[in-house]
């Protein structure tokens, strides 16, 4: 009976090539398939590294994962080691992978890793904000209802989190944050991590979403420092007006604090509105 073979996930450079990690150029020439969710790119990288792939080259992403990942399993199970690579960093992280790793964890192949460059860790790393407790969010959805109610879910969110965006977005996506989240609450966008033209701009959300309408190129991580002290708030009349008063009292200008203390007690903004100034 034939033994399976390995599954093996190789993080690729999110910048420079030399960031690859050495174990990666041995995986490529010595693989017998290298699933790839770019052919192109993965043939500029193995240029880059000097490396030629002796091995099959598939295409794996999003398009054809469904139907390509019994083919890789079944080249698993024949005992062949299967290399997965996306066009950067680690495969299944917002990236192809997912459906082949559980595919092939269920089927008790052996999955390992090549570990390397993530944008994630990279971002969090260099924002400034808490990293002790995170959570990665990935791409928010593209229509706004959708949008909004995703980061309304995540208002009370107090661990920092993480999220990817495409340039021509990120001016809405922080938009959409600030009107959840608040304007005051400090973020950091992140352009072209470890790239000749990396940039990343740190502050409040409001200062961000002024910067990023100037138009933003690249690849973009977004991150968001999580709720502090984020208490309950009853909805009868006297706590929302206690608790915009409290807000105030520590330095919330009346706007945001109205704003805050709907969003907590999950009521309309209007109502608080209404109370505070006594319509």
């Amino acid at each position: 009976m034939t033994s399976p073979g390995v599954l093996v996930l190789a993080a690729t450079p999110i910048g420079r090539v030399a960031d690859a990690p050495p174990r990666l150029s041995d995986e490529l020439a010595t693989a017998d398939v290298v699933a790839a969710e770019d052919t192109r790119r993965l043939r500029r990288l193995t240029n880059d590294l000097g490396v030629t792939v002796a091995g099959r080259v598939v295409s794996y992403f999003e398009g054809n994962e469904s139907a390509r990942t019994p083919v890789l399993l079944e080249a698993l199970l024949a005992g062949e080691r299967v290399l997965l690579v996306t066009d950067a960093g680690m495969p299944s992280v917002s990236d192809p992978g997912y459906r082949l790793v559980a595919a092939a964890v269920e089927a008790g192949v052996l999955v390992t890793a090549v570990p390397g460059p993530s944008a994630v860790l990279t971002a969090l790393a260099v924002s400034g904000l808490p990293v002790d407790r995170f959570c990665f969010e990935g791409f928010l959805p593209r229509k706004a209802g959708e949008r909004a109610r995703r980061l309304e879910g995540l208002a009370r969110e107090e661990r920092t989190m993480v999220f990817f965006e495409a340039p021509h977005r990120t001016e809405v996506a922080l938009a959409a944050m600030a009107t959840a989240f608040g304007d005051d609450r400090a973020a950091a966008v992140c352009r072209e991590l470890t790239k000749t033209h990396e940039e990343v701009r740190r502050g409040p959300l409001a200062e961000l979403v002024a910067w990023a309408a100037e138009g933003i190129r690249g690849e973009v991580t977004i991150v968001v420092t999580g709720a502090v002290n984020a208490p309950e708030v009853a909805g009868d009349e006297a706590s929302l007006r206690a608790a915009v008063a409290g807000l105030e009292a520590g330095g919330s200008t009346r706007k945001d604090a109205i704003v805050e203390v709907a969003r907590l007690a999950g009521v309309p903004k209007r109502e608080v509105y209404n109370l505070v100034h006594g319509a």
